[in-house]
């Protein structure tokens, strides 16, 4: 058994706000879903030859790389911004 309220918006009027109601559920249709269930197949393994998991070494490297990336998109941008007579003044020049 459980409760609850609503609410409504100023055009769509709801006359019951409050209600109460009970959860039926089927146990048996239930756990004939569940049997039936398959296990999701594994795409990518982190574990290498000699049976070491290397999900975190992975992590690291990609964090590492995209940082590589965006200091060079970075560098990048200043030198282009530098170079572009129209933009230069977006560099605070002291």
């Amino acid at each position: 058994m459980f409760v609850g309220s609503v609410s409504d918006n100023f055009d769509e009027r709801i006359e019951q706000k409050i209600f109460h109601a009970e959860i039926v559920m089927d146990n048996e249709k239930v756990a004939t879903e569940t049997k039936a269930y398959q296990q999701i197949p594994q795409i990518l393994s982190f574990i290498n030859e000699q049976g070491e998991d290397k999900l975190k070494q992975e992590i690291e490297n990609n964090y590492k790389q995209i940082k590589s990336d965006i200091l060079n998109i970075v560098i990048s941008e200043m030198e282009r911004i530098k170079n572009d007579p129209n933009l230069q003044y977006l560099l605070n020049q002291q």
